[in-house]
């Protein structure tokens, strides 16, 4: 059961000039359910994405790679669920392209203005003839308000679908962010076992694009661990269609940029945390925020060391303050001068630890209070500068074992 987290309504959800959405139940693994998203894009969008450093990665995966690589227009996406089409060799790739090669049929565009994205059961070969009679019903279902209806053709081991918009004004213009996930398991930065597409009407430069899209998939995505694995099929892709008419954003130093920027950020956090509210198994919801670090990378070393801590996860499963754990995972992270003297740590409103030891006016009922609610902030005060980094993550409990041992049956 989700963590705090309902299904959308669908009347939050913005359409977005430029994209339509369309979905089809074609059967590629269970009957009766959907499981095809085919997404058209407005001619002249800037598209760009970011994908996993999983060197296994999927067929889906390496085609995207080669497709915007060759610089033109991104006309359509489309997506499976049920099959992760990894790990199938060149039959897989065959797939892929065939797949894009259908859409582009379809709708007029060349294949490689096409994007393929699949997820589900790795190294089983992809029944692609399902696949490809579920794209003209697909087809025939286009339109711009399908925002919730794609987010569930995605979904997976989710429980919730995810979906989120905002609106806000760039010089004055107005402009829609609208965006779908996936995601409850196999979950970790670089990326995580998640799909996710975001789209605005706002008309900004392909080269601006790409480093929007880098900047904010490293503030939300790749916040997120559920289990510290990293899957074969991660994918993240940011559309902006241009239809809203804006005079395009070019440059960094653009005035409108902030106010995209924080409206893309908005939806891409929340559907991040969204990822990590669903999942699998999770009876809790834990910001891990560490601060005073000498370094960026040195802050998401020790957040992440705690994040996937399998004796941390299960502590806060069982809302058992064994805290000492916490301590260990950060003295784990490979800071080999940290001054543990110097080290804080708070859960919630609680400070469990100072100068590096346990704080004389802790008691551990308090430790108890916090972790038995829903949601907690573990707050980590290195004491060695003033870098920060902050990672969500959930607990581990029996049910996470239960939903993958039996993933495939």
């Amino acid at each position: 059961m989700a963590v705090n987290l309902a299904s959308p309504d669908p009347s939050s959800l913005l359409a977005v000039a430029g994209i339509e959405l369309g979905w089809a139940e074609a059967g590629i693994r269970k009957p009766g359910r959907k499981d095809v998203l085919l997404v058209r894009v407005r001619d002249g969008a800037s598209v760009a994405g970011v994908f996993t450093r999983n060197r296994f990665c999927a067929a889906p995966v390496v085609v995207c790679r080669e497709h915007l690589a060759a610089a033109g227009a991104i006309r359509a996406l489309v997506v499976n669920t049920g099959n992760a089409n990894a790990g199938t060799g060149a039959t897989g790739l065959a797939d892929a392209r065939a797949t894009c090669a259908e859409v582009a049929r379809l709708l007029g565009c060349a294949a490689s203005q096409v994007l393929p994205f699949s997820t589900g059961v790795i190294m089983e070969p992809l029944p692609v003839q399902r696949l490809l009679a579920g794209l003209q019903p697909a087809l025939a279902r286009l339109a711009p308000e399908r925002w919730l209806e794609g987010a569930e053709a995605i979904m997976t081991t989710d429980t919730v679908p995810k979906a989120a918009s905002r609106r806000t004004l760039v010089g004055g213009t107005p402009i829609a962010v609208t965006g779908i996930a996936k995601g409850a398991g196999m979950i970790r930065p670089d990326m995580a076992t998640m799909l996710g597409f975001i789209a605005t009407d706002a008309a900004v430069a392909p080269s601006l694009w790409r480093e929007l899209t880098a900047q904010i998939a490293d503030a939300s995505f790749n916040r997120i661990t559920v289990d510290g694995d990293t899957s074969t099929n991660d994918s993240l892709v940011l559309i902006a269609s241009g239809a809203a008419g804006n005079t395009p954003i070019s440059t960094a130093a653009d005035p409108r940029l902030p106010a995209l920027h924080g409206a893309l950020l908005e939806v891409a956090q929340q559907l991040a945390q969204a990822i990590v509210r669903d999942g699998e198994g999770a009876t809790k919801f834990i910001e891990i925020v560490v601060e005073g670090a000498g370094t960026p990378g040195e802050a998401s070393r020790v957040a992440y060391r705690i994040a996937h801590s399998p004796l941390v996860k299960t502590a806060f499963f069982a809302s058992d303050p064994n805290l000492g754990r916490i301590l260990a995972a950060v003295g784990n992270a490979g800071i080999d001068d940290l001054d543990q003297a110097r080290v804080q740590l708070h859960l919630n409103d609680v400070r469990v630890a100072v100068d590096g030891g346990r704080d004389p006016h802790y008691r551990e009922e308090d430790g108890q209070r916090v972790m038995k609610g829903s949601e907690v902030r573990v707050r980590v005060e290195l004491g060695r500068g003033s870098a920060a980094a902050t990672v969500w993550t959930c607990d581990l409990s029996h049910e996470y074992v239960s939903i993958n041992a039996d993933y495939r049956s």
